[in-house]
This record gives structure tokens, sequence and C-alpha cells, in this order.
């Protein structure tokens, strides 16, 4: 069984923390699951928007797959808020409103209306000075790191989860493969029998069999059903398998790549399959790299 000490990490998780400086109080909420790629998406409180550079870099030094959602929400005691509008933004949405009032029947827009538009109302730091908000800001960031390594931890903590999932259906897997590699009908002698058997029903006349030829027959068929190819590298896919589940490192899209392959092998040996027991054992092994997929999207 893979190492679990060391878990490949999972994409689901979820870390928060909560801080205050001076004034200011806040707290971070991160929460991550299953994505082809990296894919952050942030919500910031008001007048935050310059962390959203360190943010970004810092969740791509820690993680490297996942939807991951981030969002800061920020109280303040009271006269620590100031608001103020954005006169250049005011404008400019003002002159577009009037061409559109111009060109067809369109109501004016309110104030009120004017003033819900983003960007026109900014929220101010208040009496602050930039050193101050410099350090409210490491301060923040300090918070995010704490956020973030329980991010961290609580993807490797559904890893280690997941781990003993997978090895179960990899032990599975390797079952099968031993199943169908003892299958006595495998054989040539069982070949030829079976051949002789159906070509014997067909004959009704029971008239006698060439021997020599149906020999040929059966060693021909042989060749053709063998699945020995396609069981070693079933053999090779699950040894492959398990040392990435050892590695501890973020291995999903390989693991995927796997999976693809362990199916086009189990695709082949029951299209060769020439006896009702290799063709069970192809299916069920069909059935469990299908489980195994579907727990591997869920990987790092």
């Amino acid at each position: 069984m893979a190492k679990q000490d060391s878990p490949v990490p999972s994409m689901t998780g979820f870390g928060a923390d909560e801080g205050r400086h001076g004034t200011v109080a806040w707290r971070w909420d991160i929460r991550s699951v299953n994505g082809k790629g990296l894919d952050v998406r942030l919500r910031l409180a008001p007048g935050h928007e310059a962390l959203e550079p360190r943010l970004r870099e810092r969740i791509g030094a820690r993680l490297t797959r996942g939807n991951v959602s981030i969002s800061l929400n920020v109280a303040r005691d009271g006269g620590g808020t100031e608001l103020s509008i954005n006169e250049a933004a005011l404008g400019q949405l003002m002159a577009i409103a009037e061409r559109l009032s111009a060109r067809g029947n369109f109501a004016p827009l309110s104030v009120e209306g004017l003033l819900a538009l983003r960007g026109v109302i900014e929220v101010g730091e208040g009496a602050e000075d930039q050193a101050a908000i410099e350090a409210r800001h490491a301060a923040m960031l300090a918070s995010f790191e704490r956020a973030l390594d329980q991010l961290v931890e609580s993807r490797r903590a559904e890893g280690r989860r997941l781990g003993p999932v997978i090895e179960e259906h990899l032990a599975s897997i390797s079952s099968l493969v031993e199943t169908i590699a003892a299958s006595p009908a495998r054989s040539p002698e069982a070949i030829r029998a079976r051949l002789k058997e159906q070509v014997a029903r067909l004959l009704e006349t029971g008239a006698p069999l060439d021997e020599t030829r149906l020999h040929q027959e059966a060693a021909m068929l042989a060749v053709k059903a063998d699945v020995e190819e396609e069981l070693q590298r079933l053999r090779a896919h699950v040894s492959a398998a398990r040392e990435l589940m050892a590695g501890g490192k973020p291995a999903g899209r390989r693991l995927d790549f796997l999976a693809q392959e362990f199916n086009r092998e189990a695709n082949t040996t029951c299209s060769k399959a020439n006896d009702i027991e290799t063709t069970r054992a192809g299916l069920a092994l069909k059935a469990v790299i299908e489980q195994m997929r579907e727990q591997i999207q869920n990987i790092e």
C-alpha cells in the first residue's frame, strides 16, 4: 500500500483566519474545490483591491490546481471610514447616460442609480497615512497566510483520506488482472477444445474433423486473443499509480492520464476475451477503473 505519511493533496479544502489592527477587524475565508487548473476568484472588501496581486502570488506559490474562492470581510470601529465620490468616473457615466437618452426613449438615470454604479463611490482610509495603511495590509497578509496554511493542511487531510480509497481500487485492479492471467481458458489447449466443440455442433452429419487444420486455427485464434501485453501494461500502470500516490506531490494530471491508459487496456482485454470468465473479469475491471477515476478527479 502507498505510504500515507506524505499524501498527494486533494483539491478540496477550507481555511479561515480573523485579525485586528487598530480600529480595523477582518476575516479571511478561503475555499477550494476541483478544477482543471488553478482558478482564483477574490471578493475583497471595498478599499482593499491593492492586496489582490500579493494574494494571487501567495496562492500560486502554494497551490497548482483547484477553483479557489477568497473573501475578505472588514469591519471598522466608528469614524474609521470615509466615503468619497470619484468625480471623473461620475462625469463619464453621466455623459454616457445623456448620449443614450438622446438616441432613444431612455429614462434619465437617477442620483441613486448613478451612485450605485461600481467605481463611483470610493471607500477611503480616513486620516491614515500611507505607513499606517501598509502596516495594516502587512497584518492582513500575515493573517491570510495563516488561513492559507489551514487550507493547505485541509487539502492534505483530504488527500490522506483519498489515498487508501484509491489504493483499494488499485488492489482490486491487480486482483482482477491476476484472475485473467490465471484463467485456464487462455491456454491454446482450451481454445482448441472450444473450437472443436463449436465446429462439431455445426457439422450435423458428424463428419470427422481435420485435426491438423483444427490445430492451426486454434493456434491463430490463441494469438489473436492473447492479452498478455495488456496484462503487463496494466501491472505497470498499477505500479506507476502507487509511486505517484506515495510521492506527496501534486500528481492529479498524471493520475488522470494513467486512468485513461487503464481504461484503454481494459477495453482491449474485453474485446479480445473469448470466454465468459475473462469477459466478466474485464467488465469488473472497467467498473473499478471508472470508480478510481472519479476519486482521482479530487487529486491536485
